[in-house]
């Protein structure tokens, strides 16, 4: 039986974000809170990466999905201020994106962040330029590290 919030979390850990599956909405900062209503209904408070984030409705569906399985009607409300921030994202989930392939972005308040080298990483190098401001996903941008001439993406900061 669920009884404290800790335990919630727990649960949303298991849904993966379906851009980067390597990491959980938990881990990324997307779910606030999540609290028990009664014996059946628990509600989830999430904020989107962005405010057009595509993932925002696969999210909310797993989550119901997720608590339906154990017999449970979640309440998902979508809330979008505070604004969601890169600081929100866990140090193991930074990891996991740097081992996965994805440069994470820089912690705290970067206002020239776009000019800061990026560390490639495959090779560790910061000798990196950007290819696009735009990657495969609307939080990410292009990049090619100038030693191993692998190309990879950059979370971006915000």
């Amino acid at each position: 039986m669920i009884k404290i919030e800790q335990d919630l979390f727990e649960i949303l850990s298991q849904i993966p974000d379906p851009e980067i599956p390597v990491i959980n909405i938990v881990e990324l900062g997307i779910v606030r809170e999540a609290k028990m209503i009664s014996d059946n209904q628990v509600e989830i408070v999430i904020t989107p990466t962005y405010s057009a984030c595509p993932a925002m409705f696969n999210i909310e569906e797993d989550i119901v999905k997720l608590f339906k399985e154990k017999g449970i009607h979640a309440k998902v409300i979508t809330k979008i201020s505070p604004i969601w921030t890169t600081d929100w994202i866990t140090d193991e989930a930074r990891e996991k994106l740097r081992v996965y392939g994805i440069t994470p972005p820089e912690k705290g308040n970067h206002e020239d962040h776009l000019n800061v080298p990026k560390k490639c990483p495959r090779c560790g190098s910061t000798n990196t330029k950007q290819i696009s401001r735009f990657g495969s996903t609307l939080c990410k941008a292009s990049y090619q590290c100038n030693d191993c001439l692998e190309p990879f993406d950059y979370f971006k900061c915000h």
